[in-house]
C-alpha cells in the first residue's frame, strides 16, 4: 500500500472514530440527561435510539450520493451534518430538541462508514484491501476505550453538553484535511437519477423494522399492535424494494452485487455474527449490575480486555486475508468467538469470578477481530469499482440492522427467561429485577444468573450460524497485483450507479 493510500486510510479512521465515540460517550450520560432535562429513562432512551434509526435509514442512500455528487463531496457533507448536529445537540433546550438534533447527527454519521469504505477499497487493488481495512478497523479498538472515559470526565468536570461539543474541533479538522486527502471528483461523471420510489420503500422500511425490533426487546418479546405494525410494515417495504430493485435500471441500492463471488455468504456471515456478538453486549452489564449488584464502572472494566484483543487481532487478521484464504481466517475467528461464548455460558453462575469473565471476553474479542472486517474484505474483493459503493453500503446496512435485531432478540430472551425462572418479579423481567433491594436481589441471584446464562446461549447459536455461512466464502487467495482502479487522480468511486462502465469487467 503506497503512501497516499495509507494517508487516506488514516484519515478515514478519523470519521469512523467520531461515530464510534459519539455512540459510547452518550450512553454514559443518559442518567444525567434524565435529571437535567426533567424526563424519564424511556424517553431519554430515544437520544440513542433516534441516532441509531437515522444511521440505518440514511445508509442506503450512500451509493446514490456517491454517484450523484462524488465520494469527496458526499463524505465532507456527511462530516458537516454530523458536526452541526453535535453543536446543536450540545445547545439543546429540551429532550425533544436533543432527540431531533441527534437524528441530524445520525444522518451524517450514517454516511461516513459506507462512503469511507467505498473510497478506501477503491484506492487499493483487491489483493491489498485487507491492509486498508485494518486501518478502518482502528475505531473498533480505540472508540470503546476512549468513549466511556471521555464521557465520565466531561460529565464530572464540565457538563453533558460537552460530550457533543467536543466533536466540533475534531469535525472541523476532518473537513479541512479532507479537502486535500480525499480524491477529487471526476468532472466527466454523468448525473445519476435518484430512485425516489426505492428511497420511499427502503429507508422507511429499515427504520420501521429497527424500531419494531428495539421495542420488542425493551418489552421482553411481548408482541403488541404497536410492535407488530411497524415490524410487518417495515418488512413489507423492504421486501417490495428487493423485488423492485432487480427490475429497474438504477435502483437506490444495486442488490445485483450479491451475485459477485463471496458477497452473499459474506453478507450472511456479517448478519449472523453482528447479531450474535453485539446483541450479547447487554448480558455482562446486566449480570454485573442486576445479578451481582455491582457498579456500571466495574461492568465497563470487565469489557476492556475484550476491546483490546478485538483491536489487536483486527490489525493482524485483516492483513492476513491478503495472503491466506479468508475462509480459513474467518472460520477460525468465529470458532474462537463461539468457544469463548460457550465457555462463558458454562461458567456463569451467581458468583463467577470477574477475572475469569474478563479473560473469556478477551478470547471472544480475538474471534471478533478475526471475523467482521476480514469478512467484509473478502466479500467486497471481487467487486469492480462501479459496484464498490453499493457493496459497501449493503454490508454496512446489513451489519447495523443485524445489531438491532440481535440486541432485540437477546434482550427479549433475557426478560422472558427472568420472568419464567423468577416468577416473583411479576412479569417485569430484568427491569423489575434491577429495582429490587439488595436483600431481595441476593435471594434471586441463582435464578437471575441462570437467565443470563441461557440468554447468552442464544448468542452462541447465532455465532454458530455465522460459522456455517462463512464456509461458503471464497477459498482462494486474491492476487496482490490485481488492479482495481485507474492510477490517475480521479474520484475512484465516482462512476457508481452506471455512469461509466469502462471499469466493469466483461460478463462471463
Amino acid at each position: 500500500m503506497d503512501a497516499s493510500a495509507r494517508r487516506l486510510g488514516w484519515y478515514l479512521t478519523l470519521g469512523g472514530l467520531l461515530a464510534v465515540i459519539d455512540t459510547t460517550v452518550t450512553v454514559v450520560a443518559l442518567p444525567r440527561l434524565v435529571d437535567d432535562l426533567g424526563t424519564d429513562l424511556t424517553t431519554i432512551g430515544w437520544v440513542t435510539s433516534g441516532y441509531a434509526l437515522a444511521l440505518v435509514a440514511v445508509m442506503p442512500t450512500a451509493a446514490w450520493a456517491i454517484g450523484r455528487f462524488g465520494a469527496r463531496r458526499t463524505y465532507l457533507t456527511a462530516l458537516l451534518l454530523f458536526t452541526v448536529g453535535s453543536v446543536l445537540a450540545g445547545a439543546a433546550w429540551s429532550v425533544g430538541s436533543l432527540i431531533a438534533f441527534r437524528v441530524l447527527q445520525g444522518l451524517g454519521g450514517g454516511l461516513l462508514n459506507p462512503v469511507g469504505m467505498a473510497v478506501a477499497l477503491a484506492a487499493v487493488p483487491p489483493g491489498r484491501r485487507g491492509r486498508m481495512m485494518s486501518l478502518l478497523g482502528l475505531p473498533v479498538l480505540v472508540g470503546p476505550l476512549i468513549g466511556p472515559v471521555l464521557g465520565g470526565l466531561l460529565l464530572d468536570h464540565a457538563s453533558w453538553r460537552w460530550i457533543f461539543w467536543i466533536n466540533l474541533p475534531v469535525g472541523l479538522l476532518a473537513m479541512v484535511l479532507g479537502r486535500s486527502v480525499l480524491p477529487v471528483a471526476d468532472p466527466r461523471r454523468a448525473p445519476v437519477r435518484l430512485d425516489v420510489l426505492g428511497l420511499l420503500l427502503l429507508c422507511p422500511g429499515l427504520a420501521l423494522a429497527v424500531y419494531g425490533l428495539s421495542v420488542t426487546g425493551e418489552r421482553g418479546g411481548v408482541v403488541t399492535a404497536s410492535v407488530l405494525l411497524p415490524l410487518v410494515l417495515g418488512a413489507m417495504l423492504v421486501v417490495t424494494f428487493a423485488w423492485r430493485a432487480g427490475r429497474v435500471r438504477q435502483p437506490l441500492l444495486r442488490l445485483a452485487v450479491l451475485r459477485a463471488p463471496g458477497m452473499t455468504p459474506g453478507a450472511a456471515t456479517v448478519a449472523f455474527f453482528a447479531a450474535g456478538y453485539f446483541g450479547s453486549f447487554l448480558i455482562i452489564p446486566a449480570y454485573v449490575q442486576v445479578v451481582r449488584g455491582d457498579s456500571a464502572t466495574l461492568a465497563g472494566v470487565i469489557g476492556i480486555p475484550q476491546a483490546l484483543t478485538t483491536g489487536l487481532m483486527l490489525q493482524v487478521a485483516t492483513r492476513l486475508v491478503d495472503r491466506v484464504s479468508a475462509r480459513r481466517v474467518v472460520g477460525l475467528g468465529i470458532a474462537t468467538a463461539v468457544a469463548g461464548t460457550v465457555a462463558r455460558v458454562l461458567v456463569l453462575d451467581a458468583d463467577t469470578s470477574y477475572p475469569l469473565l474478563a479473560t473469556l471476553g478477551a478470547v471472544i474479542g480475538l474471534g471478533m477481530g478475526a471475523t467482521l472486517m476480514p469478512t467484509m474484505t473478502a466479500a467486497s474483493r471481487s467487486l469492480p469499482p462501479d459496484d464498490l459503493p453499493s457493496g459497501s453500503t449493503l454490508l454496512t446496512t446489513v451489519s447495523h440492522t443485524s445489531v438491532a435485531a440481535g440486541t432485540a432478540l437477546i434482550a427479549a430472551a433475557l426478560s422472558w427467561l427472568a420472568d419464567r425462572l423468577a416468577p416473583t418479579l411479576g412479569g417485569g423481567g430484568i427491569t423489575a429485577a434491577n429495582r429490587l433491594d439488595p436483600a431481595s436481589r441476593l435471594g434471586l441471584a441463582p435464578e437471575l444468573a441462570q437467565a443470563t446464562r441461557l440468554a447468552l446461549a442464544v448468542s452462541a447459536v447465532l455465532l454458530a450460524l455465522a460459522w456455517l455461512t462463512s464456509r461458503r466464502l471464497p477459498a482462494a487467495v486474491a492476487g496482490a497485483d490485481e488492479v482495481a482502479t485507474p492510477t490517475e487522480p480521479a474520484d475512484p468511486v465516482s462512476s457508481a450507479g452506471g455512469a461509466d462502465r469502462r471499469l466493469r469487467p466483461p460478463s462471463r
